[in-house]
């Protein structure tokens, strides 16, 4: 029996990843200019309409319907495409007091919620492999995109990546992709190039087999994309965002939310905790469960598996673990630099495992103190 995993990416000319990409900048221009912004910025795109709403409550000024066409423009739109509406309130001051106490000088949960966080020893990036290459088929095809070598080819794209594991050595299975497209292409040549220019060549990359499954916008015809093909919505990418089917997956979604909102914080902490137990040789593969409630300081429950792949007792490594990692958030936010506008940039091809980005919960840096803890 053949053991499978799957993971799957978009590209930045999705129509849920205008939203995420969209959000992410309203939120790096607020805290540019006042880092105790709150932000939950939602975004709506539905045929030539782009709606932003949400909550926000910040000292900046923020152009939202600028920040919308700075991504939009570089997709290939223009001002006649879209309507953009603003709808944006401030924050409930039931919530804001919960979040800040700035007597005690604090930061609680901003609403409850469980996240989890993920590594596995398998790539340089301790991300599970079909992730990897899935993502890497999006990016490799916007660069070639950009630099104009494949010809009629659009932004809005999508991957799948499925790996068997069952042998000794993993094996790709299959490869898609669904790629919008002018409408005089040729559809068989546009097809091959898929295969041979960007599937084939990753795989080699990874030394891996070329013999496998292919399908390349296996429906026929992509020209019609983005909003105005689909209705795209802040969020609906959650798997994407995260680990494919290696791992389980909170409830809340990353792109729009500030650092309180422990559905995107939680699970950055909860990855670099992951992280950090798997370069230190303390488990080939491990998953962090964190609990919060709102308002509350710290999470107020942690669990690690390690699929029975650990070196070490597990009542070790949560020894270790909760020696330490302080758990609280305003530590959190404070030593993975969270108060700063570094989220756009994880709007596409995932917030996990980036070796292209200087993300802080990406960093090895406590594996010395993991294992002098144990």
């Amino acid at each position: 029996m053949k053991k499978m995993y799957t993971s799957e990416s978009v590209g930045k000319g999705h129509p849920d990843k205008i939203c995420d990409q969209i959000a992410d900048a309203i939120l790096d221009e607020c805290l540019k200019q006042d880092k105790y912004s709150r932000v939950a910025c939602e975004v709506l795109a539905s045929n030539h309409l782009i709606v932003v709403g949400g909550e926000i409550t910040t000292k900046a000024y923020v152009d939202v319907v600028k920040i919308a066409w700075n991504i939009l423009k570089p997709l290939g739109y223009n001002e006649n495409d879209f309507t953009i509406l603003s709808n944006i309130n401030s924050q409930s001051p039931d919530i804001s007091n919960l979040v800040d106490n700035k007597k005690n000088k604090t930061v609680g949960a901003g609403d409850q919620g469980i996240v989890y966080g993920y590594a596995t020893n398998k790539t340089k990036d301790y991300m599970p492999l079909s992730t990897v290459l899935a993502h890497e088929l999006i990016k490799n095809t916007t660069k070639l995109i950009e630099g104009g070598q494949f010809k009629g080819a659009k932004f809005d794209m999508k991957s799948q990546v499925t790996i068997d594991w069952e042998t000794k050595r993993p094996q790709i299975d299959n490869m898609l992709m669904s790629i919008q497209h002018d409408a005089n292409v040729n559809r068989d040549a546009f097809r091959k190039y898929v295969v041979e220019k960007i599937m084939k060549p990753l795989a080699l990359k990874y030394h891996l087999n070329t013999n496998f499954k292919t399908r390349v916008n296996a429906l026929g015809d992509f020209i019609i994309g983005g909003p105005i093909g689909d209705t795209g919505l802040t969020g609906r990418k959650i798997v994407v965002d995260n680990y494919g089917s290696a791992a389980h997956v909170g409830g809340g979604a990353f792109s729009g939310k500030d650092y309180t909102k422990v559905d995107r914080s939680g699970a950055y902490f909860a990855r670099w905790i992951a992280k950090n137990i798997v370069a230190a040789k303390l488990a080939e593969r491990c998953e962090i469960e964190l609990s919060f409630a709102i308002g509350e300081i710290k999470p107020i429950a942690l669990r690690i598996d390690t699929f029975n792949t650990n070196k070490v007792s597990i009542e070790k490594i949560y020894k270790a673990v909760q020696k330490t990692f302080d758990m609280d958030l305003a530590t959190i936010i404070k030593e993975l630099k969270l108060d700063t506008p570094i989220y756009q940039q994880t709007a596409t091809c995932g917030h996990f495992g980036r070796s292209d980005l200087n993300l802080p919960w990406e960093k090895t840096n406590k594996v010395k103190n993991l294992l002098k803890n144990l």
